[in-house]
Order: structure tokens, then sequence, then C-alpha cells
């Protein structure tokens, strides 16, 4: 297979590196991440200016080509296919996310929308996330036989897997949960605390920080992870429609 592997967490993420020497046991890889931190960017694109895209030599797994992009995710996505690669990926590799990108998350998320970028140019997406404290126990002993598992099954053309690992040691995880719904919830609560004002108009600045939950419904993404499940789920785009002879037109040509 051609992958392109790409995330929002930037080109120097512990994910990526990981997620790409995966990808290396299935075929030809293509690494294409932002130049720093694109967290929460959704599907943003970069318009009416310009990007810069730079080769990196010294990217730390062997074998794979690698560049930056002075964009979001999906600009990454974008340029990859419309001016980096040579020939179009079979298949788009999106993480592995610093932080689950479970429920309401999803929404937001730079990680899931590169996958959706992919997707409406006709190329399938899997969207990989793990726990935000770097716990990568379960993705290290995981990560390759779960692709294999998810890349054996269908998956409609409107449709990409989001899969999320614990952040749990190997003792206290449990197992894999399919077919998990998106929770009708936050996994991370936004806490808004009042700081100094940084100037004398009038201005109040707040930090932000966040807070997990502790507890969600039954057979959602977010209950799988706090319960030391891998959650595989999908997620739809409503853009990207299923078509009989299985081709959709992307940028004026057709896939």
């Amino acid at each position: 297979m051609r992958i392109l592997v790409t995330n929002d967490d930037g080109i120097t993420a512990a994910g990526i590196i990981r997620l790409a020497a995966m990808a290396k046991e299935l075929g030809e890889v293509t690494v294409i991440a932002p130049d720093s931190q694109c967290s929460a960017m959704s599907q943003k694109l970069t318009i009416l200016t310009y990007i810069d895209i730079r080769k990196v030599n010294d990217f730390p797994v062997e074998g794979v080509e690698a560049y930056t992009v002075s964009g979001t995710p999906a600009d990454c996505v974008r340029a990859g296919l419309d001016v980096i690669m040579r020939e179009k990926p079979d298949i788009v590799f999106s993480g592995i996310n610093n932080g689950y990108n479970t429920g309401y998350d999803i929404a937001y998320s730079g990680t899931v929308g590169a996958a959706m970028e992919a997707i409406i140019a006709g190329v399938p997406a899997i969207a990989f996330s793990t726990d935000y404290r770097g716990i990568f126990d379960v993705v290290d002993e995981y990560l390759l036989d779960v692709t294999k598992q998810v890349l054996a099954k269908p998956i409609g053309l409107n449709e990409i897997w989001n899969l999320n690992f614990p952040g749990c040691t190997l003792a206290d995880y449990r197992g894999i949960l399919w077919d998990r719904i998106i929770a009708q919830d936050d996994f991370y609560t936004n806490i808004y605390t009042e700081q100094p004002a940084s100037f004398n108009d009038g201005s109040v600045r707040y930090a932000i920080t966040a807070a997990p939950v502790e507890k969600a419904a039954e057979g959602t993404d977010i209950k799988a992870v706090l319960d030391n499940y891998i959650s595989i789920g999908k997620v739809e785009s409503n853009v990207v429609t299923d078509r009989r002879d299985d081709k959709i037109t992307y940028r004026g040509r057709s896939i």
C-alpha cells in the first residue's frame, strides 16, 4: 500500500513517529505533517495566502519520505494529494493524537479533520488517538495488529475509522470494543480561570485548562477508553456520499 501519514501535533510528535513506523510494516510511507502544533483545527484549510513545504531529511523512521507544511492537518492532506505525492495514496493514517478523540471533541479534532479531508478526495482514512499523558503501552503492543483488523473490514466511502487507545498499562488493559457510538458529551471540559489583565482597557484574560470526564454512557467511545478498552468506531461525513460505481468527483476529476 501507499500510505500518507499525517497528524495535528506536528512532525516531531511521539505519536506520528510510532504511526509511521507501524505504517512502514504495511507499505510505502510518506509523512506529511504540520510544522507546529495544530490541535483543534478541525478541517480548516489555509486560503488567500501561502503555505511552505519543506522536506525533512532527519525524520527518525528510516525508509520514509517526510515533509512539513506550514498549515493545518487538512492542508497536509490536500498538499500531499495535489503537489507532493507522485501517486495517490491507498489510505491516510492520521495521528496518533496526544489526547482522545471521542464524543463532541471529534468535531474540533485536527486529527479527524485530516481524515475527513482524505475521504473527500476518495481516499480511505483512519484516525488514531490515545491518552494525553503519553502512556503508549497499549499502542506499542497492539497498534499493528489492530490496524490490520480494521483494514480487513469494509467501510463506507463517507466514513472514517476512529481508533482510541487507552492510556493504561498492559496489566490494566481489557481488550477491544468495536462499533462504539460517539458519546453525547465532551471528554474534556474547559475550565476558565481569570488572570491579571494584560491591558488597561477593561479587557479580561482567562487561562484555559481542561479536565477529563469520569463517567460515560454504555456503548460509547468515552466509556470504552475510561474502562481501559481500545475503542473502535466510525465517524460519518455528510459531504461525501456513496456512489454505485465507487467513484466520486474531487476538484473536477473522477476518482
